[in-house]
């Protein structure tokens, strides 16, 4: 890419916000007494989906989704679900590079606006702080354009 390519490349955030939110904790309050010094389980699975908003002038949603459960000894101690979105402005790229774009770079911004959210309703529930730890959205994204560039087995 020259330099003339690279000065018609935009990237603004437009705006960060949450999309939808759920808590719950079915277990409590007798997961505050009982086991208290057994180790929960900790799971995290994450989505990233964006779509268009205005293509004439490169706006997109992201919306990235974490969702994070707690168990202890086949007790759900709480499930907490957050899809952090944010309106981007993005110009002088597409295809893959747009893609990369979209599910990268966008997810790397919104994922501190989500794990505050998460470890700010975990530690409201009464519980210790869940601090998600650093995600690698590059690797996420080369994972699974390699997934849909296989074809399935048949057996």
């Amino acid at each position: 890419m020259d330099q003339s390519q690279q000065e018609n490349i935009v990237f603004n955030i437009e705006k960060i916000y949450i999309k939808d939110i759920s808590y719950e904790a079915p277990s409590v309050p007798s997961a505050f007494i009982q086991a208290q010094n057994a180790a929960a389980e900790i799971g995290i699975q994450l989505g990233v989906e964006h779509g268009v908003l205005n293509p004439e002038q490169g706006i997109y949603e992201v919306a990235l989704t974490v969702t994070a459960t707690a168990k202890r000894e086949d007790k759900n101690l709480f499930l907490v679900e957050v899809k952090q979105a944010g309106i981007f402005r993005i110009g002088g790229v597409e295809g893959d590079t747009l893609q990369r774009v979209l599910e990268i770079s966008c997810a790397y911004v919104l994922l501190p606006f989500v794990r505050e959210t998460i470890n700010d309703l975990v530690g409201k529930g009464g519980f210790p702080q869940l601090l998600i730890n650093p995600i690698n959205f590059e690797t996420l994204f080369d994972q699974k354009q390699a997934a849909q560039a296989s074809p399935p087995s048949i057996n």
